[in-house]
């Protein structure tokens, strides 16, 4: 194994491990730290396999704006948060096991798929890939996603606007 395959097994390990914590965690502000730890861990992996770009992208959107979008909204509300402030309901076994199903699924796909692959000396995430990509093969398909999240943006404008009328 080469220096980047071990550290990048090793970002994985803090990525699952602080995921596992951030789900189980008692305190909401605790997780939410907890999923930026997570974060840094995926974005490390993206810079790994010289994907600069997605983590740059991954540092920025998720950790700098959702993540800290979520603690404001967390420490803005009213809501206990406290030890055991995070609720609890009787589906968490099942929860538990389908997300387990899901993850071994997930992991069996990766390995049957990259099975044998090197993660060293690849250029697939750069800035100039990605813009050839996205202009070139997939422009027609951003286009119908930006078309979507407008159309999800006016409906949220719309749905709290008539919420407040009432």
């Amino acid at each position: 194994m080469s220096l980047t395959e071990i550290v990048f097994l090793v970002l994985a390990v803090v990525a699952v491990g602080s995921a596992l914590l951030s789900m189980t965690s008692g305190q909401l502000v605790h997780a939410a730290l907890w999923l930026v730890v997570t974060l840094g861990a995926v974005a490390g992996c993206f810079v790994l396999m010289t994907a600069e770009f997605v983590a740059w992208v991954q540092v920025l959107v998720y950790v700098g704006s959702v993540v800290v979008l979520v603690i404001f909204a967390l420490m803005l509300t009213r809501q206990p948060s406290g030890a055991r402030s995070a609720e609890v309901t009787g589906n968490r076994w099942i929860a538990a096991l389908v997300g387990l199903t899901a993850a071994v699924g997930l992991g069996a796909t990766m390995v049957a798929g990259f099975r044998g692959e090197q993660i060293e000396g690849r250029r697939i995430g750069t800035a100039g890939s990605i813009g050839d990509a996205l202009f070139n093969d997939w422009v027609l398909p951003f286009e119908i996603l930006s078309g979507v999240l407008l159309a999800a943006l006016v409906g949220a404008i719309v749905l709290s606007r008539s919420g407040s009328d009432r």
